[in-house]
């Protein structure tokens, strides 16, 4: 009991003795505190004693692909905080491999009788998952969000980062440092997002006269070990310059050039995406295209308030533009030998 009520009010900021009057149910502790306290409790995964359970209407499921990538616990961080200012305590689902599958989250969600889902990447953007989960969510009329791009049948509000115009800009940063043998690392093929930031690096290339040939485009699965393994055939192919549609692919291709016995930013340019945490301390620093994760998350908050109030959405898909930032990793070309940009 004292390392729950030590645990809680180190996170809410009071005392002890606030925590215990809350759980307690006695009286002398602001709205506002005792709100506070429980929704902390939820979050530490502490049960609530039975008389102060109250409404579960006041949950709302919060569902990560996982949480190895520093993206989605800074979503979750942005999130949560943004659920419980609006008196709402999240519920966190993350997927793990051999653990709770996304459908199982859905279940246990319905059962808890959540008032609505927000689900940060997930199966609804790839577009040979099994999406029956989601139409029992749509169907049962539960309010749902997702955060990033999703398959076309996907019947909810979305808020998105713009996948084509991340695309553009790392591009178009790269070939202004002279880059013409440029790759590019995305995700799995059928991966909604990595989909957009290839029809927005064709269209870059169109633009500018150029053109993107399929030998310059590589899929791996997201984690820093696919990452590397995927971008030595970019390296062996004699690219100057690799985007990738993440910073743990960025990751992995920085492992994969040292490997080949080269330099970043000397002999290749790599430049990531998301900003994730870190990215500013990796040696090199990371440049990188990034999401603006809190405008974002609050957004999606918002979102899902409004249609568990019973309104409308504002819009069905808010898009919001990614920024280049640009650090240590990306640097003006070295030619090497084979140049294969068409």
């Amino acid at each position: 009991m004292s390392g729950r009520l030590s645990d809680v009010a180190q996170k809410v900021g009071v005392s002890e003795a606030t925590v215990s009057r809350v759980l307690n149910d006695k009286p002398g502790v602001s709205q506002s505190t005792r709100d506070a306290v429980l929704t902390a409790l939820d979050v530490l995964g502490y049960e609530r004693p039975t008389k102060l359970r109250g409404d579960r209407s006041r949950l709302v499921g919060l569902v990560l692909p996982e949480l190895a990538n520093p993206i989605f616990p800074e979503f979750a961080e942005v999130v949560g905080g943004a659920l419980a200012q609006q008196r709402f305590t999240p519920v966190l689902c993350t997927r793990s491999a051999g653990g709770i599958t996304e459908q199982e989250y859905v279940d246990l969600l319905l059962d808890q009788q959540v008032s609505g889902v927000i689900f940060v990447g997930g199966l609804f953007s790839e577009r040979r998952a099994s999406h029956d989960h989601y139409r029992r969510l749509h169907d049962v009329g539960l309010p749902v969000v997702l955060i990033n791009a999703a398959v076309e049948t996907m019947p909810f509000s979305r808020v998105c980062c713009d996948d084509r115009i991340a695309s553009a800009q790392a591009l178009n940063h790269l070939h202004t440092l002279g880059h013409t043998s440029i790759g590019i690392l995305l995700g799995p093929a059928d991966h909604v997002p990595s989909e957009l930031k290839l029809a927005g690096a064709r269209q870059w290339a169109g633009q500018n006269g150029r053109e993107i040939g399929d030998e310059w485009v590589v899929h791996s699965q997201y984690s820093i070990e696919a990452g590397q393994a995927s971008a030595a055939q970019l390296i062996a192919a004699g690219a100057t310059g690799i985007v990738c549609a993440s910073d743990m692919l960025a990751l992995g291709a920085i492992r994969a050039v040292r490997r080949a016995g080269l330099s970043v930013p000397g002999d290749i340019s790599v430049v990531g995406y998301d900003d994730s945490a870190l990215m500013n301390s990796t040696d090199p620093a990371l440049t990188t295209v990034r999401q603006p994760i809190e405008p974002m998350g609050r957004a999606a908050v918002d979102a899902l308030v409004r249609l568990i109030d019973g309104e409308d959405p504002l819009v069905q898909e808010l898009l919001f533009e990614p920024e280049l930032v640009m650090r240590g990793s990306s640097a003006q070309c070295r030619p090497r030998p084979a140049g294969l940009d068409r």
